[in-house]
């Protein structure tokens, strides 16, 4: 007799569909470190499709700091935060973050995703409002769902509709509005100015994921809240550390008081092992790097102006970015997986955005850059892209544009 599990699971038919026509895009084996360029079956591919913003995975002084660090304190820490897992640098790591993002107090999780886990799902209670922005990242949906408190959703960046939600709301109630400070898929900024007007009118709190926003924008890179002169108006600035920082993990910032909150009642910290030596020691020395090479922001967004003006030359439509995350619309779910397949026979890797993470008519690919990317790798990609898209009729506006 067949177990009810198994005769569920057996009914997930999407992937294998895909992977009949030939075009399944997910879990390609990368056989090298995460550069501008990367092997894909023994070929050399440009990569678009990375989240390592300022090209540090491969950098000499990190990779050292991260031997040296294995060296002394071995590979893991056998243990959570909580009890055995404390190190010294976790210590360091913490007193710089907190000093780089201009707050009292930093704690680190093992992951981004952790980070969200353990602060939303403790730091409100059963009378309490979270309020999230819909296109949110899915480890603070998921905080949420872990939370006693009730989660409310506005429409994307939409001022109006998160000032009607606030209005409704008990007066005595915590409200903590919780927003991506850059948004990971359309690569625009959250509206901090306004949300902070909105949040002082109605007694609300503010936290900022700061994911893709780190070592891209702000002082010296320390995200939205120092790019938008607000600091001192966002009670808690989160992040993590696989994309601008070139390695894993995550951390929160804010006032002492609510980070020694967090360190006894976030589930994810205390019953997680803490973040591997090497994994610190490659922060602290990524840190370092990005507050020491200002040139290497400004060249990220030099890449990034060129990206967008090449590919408007050439007619594609652009999702509303302002970042290195150039959403470009293919509006059909089959064609964005065959030019994500046709792009990478070509030499050029991206990644497909496909219902239901978005409308089948809103699918997309999502074109990143890197600061180390150099003009000519973009011109190849583009002119690559331009040639497929063409192949496969995919629209294109036929006004010219210029930025």
């Amino acid at each position: 007799m067949q177990k009810k599990l198994h005769k569920k699971i057996e009914q997930f038919k999407d992937a294998a569909l895909i992977k009949q026509q030939g075009i399944y895009p997910y879990f390609r084996v990368i056989q090298c470190g995460q550069d501008t360029e990367v092997v894909l079956n023994g070929k050399r591919v440009l990569m678009f499709g990375s989240n390592s913003y300022l090209g540090l995975t491969n950098h000499p002084k990190i990779e050292e700091a991260a031997k040296k660090a294995i060296d002394k304190y071995g590979t893991g820490c056998a243990g959570s935060r909580f009890l055995n897992g404390t190190l010294d640098i976790h210590i360091e790591l913490e007193q710089k973050l907190a000093k780089y993002v201009n707050k009292e107090s930093a704690l680190l999780f093992s992951t981004g995703f952790q980070v969200n886990l353990g602060v939303l799902s403790c730091v409100t209670g059963r009378t309490d409002y979270l309020i999230l922005d819909e296109y949110d990242h899915a480890s603070i949906i998921d905080g949420c769902r872990l939370s006693f408190s009730r989660t409310i959703k506005y429409r994307h960046n939409d001022m109006g509709d998160l000032e009607q939600k606030l209005a409704a709301l008990p007066s005595e109630a915590i409200k903590l509005i919780v927003v991506d400070g850059i948004f990971s898929m359309e690569g625009d900024f959250v509206k901090l100015p306004e949300i902070v007007d909105i949040a002082e009118k109605y007694g609300a709190n503010i936290m900022v994921d700061d994911a893709h926003s780190l070592g891209v924008i702000g002082e010296a890179g320390a995200g939205t809240a120092s790019h938008f002169g607000l600091t001192d108006k966002v009670d808690l600035i989160g992040g993590t550390f696989s994309k601008s920082l070139a390695s894993l993990g995550g951390f929160v910032a804010g006032d002492e008081v609510i980070i020694d909150y967090l360190k006894h009642k976030a589930r994810s910290l205390i019953f997680s092992a803490s973040m591997t030596p090497a994994s610190v020691a490659s922060v602290l020395a990524a840190l370092e790097i990005i507050q020491s090479e200002p040139e290497r922001i400004e060249q990220l967004w030099a890449n990034t102006r060129y990206a967008k003006q090449l590919l408007l030359e050439e007619g594609f439509e652009l999702g509303p970015t302002e970042s290195p995350i150039i959403p470009v619309y293919v509006r059909d779910n089959h064609k964005t997986f065959m030019l994500t397949k046709m792009l990478q026979e070509d030499g050029i890797f991206v990644n497909p955005v496909v219902s239901p993470a978005v409308p089948s008519d809103a699918s997309l690919i999502r074109f990143s850059l890197m600061a180390t990317h150099t003009f000519s790798q973009i011109e190849e990609a583009v002119e690559k892209l331009t040639k497929v898209a063409a192949h496969l009729e995919i629209p294109r506006m036929k006004q010219k544009f210029e930025l």
